[in-house]
């Protein structure tokens, strides 16, 4: 059964609340990566409530469906909360977000059998494979389905994505939409300061990708249109990879433009304000 679509003002709803799910949950253990999170929203609500074919309920293979992978797995904060919202799994179970024996932990792991989660991330450098791997089981099996899986741009650092950014375009893995979070920053400063991506665009295109660009990636508009134009462009030869320009901190002022918010929870004023910039707007857990 396909989930219902939404308009774009629920969308924004739904992304006004991740946003105050991820400050609480951060802001109640005093640990876990706000910025990321915050900055990622408006696309996994996009994904989750939109664009991707989704059915009721879970199963690990995802058969008949489209699959999302989260390969930046620190900033769990907003994919366990879009999962709830999108129905996964009990909305209350977000006020257990990194306690002991919690299914929610600071990175996603498989074991706890957590709905919506079918990968361990966390280990960078890893989504893009395994993404990869799944897509090509969909051809195997003749499913429709399309894959997608979200990286950092810091991540983006890592060898093994480059090794698997060979592969994918040799083997026609025409089925796989990858996503860059390309907002420039990682834990340690801005990602031209630490190593320097250099010309991303080039790179993807070098490597023999179909390369979308969403130059307003904390636009819900944007990033339909940006996700529509992927999907137009799958099953047609080449894997497709789009560069999210994003703003770490997006949705809270004082965690804007600054690679500090990558992993630092708000204090209770903070949160305060936090909360003040982003209305409930469908219950807080």
């Amino acid at each position: 059964m396909e989930i219902n679509k939404k308009s774009i003002s629920e969308l924004q709803a739904i992304v006004s609340q991740v946003r105050r799910d991820i400050v609480r949950m951060v802001h109640t253990c005093q640990s876990g990566h706000p910025g990321g999170s915050l900055g990622a929203t408006e696309l996994l609500v996009a994904l989750y409530f939109e664009v991707m074919n989704r059915k009721e309920g879970f199963d690990m293979d995802g058969s008949g469906e489209d699959l999302f992978f989260l390969s930046n797995g620190h900033i769990s904060p907003v994919f366990y909360s879009v999962l709830a919202r999108a129905g996964y799994f009990d909305v209350a179970e977000l006020a257990t977000f990194r306690k002991l024996g919690s299914r929610l932990q600071g990175h996603p792991t498989t074991h706890e059998g957590l709905p919506g989660v079918r990968i361990a991330s966390g280990s960078l450098g890893q989504g893009l494979s395994v993404a990869i791997g799944a897509a090509q089981a969909k051809k195997l099996n003749r499913d429709e389905g399309l894959v997608y899986v979200l990286m950092g741009d810091g991540e983006l650092q890592e060898g093994q994505v480059w090794e698997a950014a060979m592969y994918a375009p040799h083997n026609k893995v025409d089925n796989l939409i990858a996503l860059v979070d390309y907002n420039g920053a990682q834990i340690d400063g801005a990602t031209k300061d630490v190593l320097s991506l250099g010309d991303l665009h080039a790179k993807w295109l070098a490597f023999g990708w179909q390369v979308l660009e969403i130059h307003q990636g904390n636009d819900i508009v944007a990033i339909l249109e940006g996700l529509s134009q992927a999907q137009q462009q799958a099953r047609q030869g080449l894997p497709t990879v789009i560069l999210l320009h994003s703003e770490m901190g997006n949705g809270v002022d004082f965690m804007m433009g600054s690679h500090k918010w990558h992993g630092v929870a708000p204090n209770n004023d903070q949160l305060a304000d936090a909360l003040a910039q982003n209305p409930q707007t469908l219950g807080d857990y």
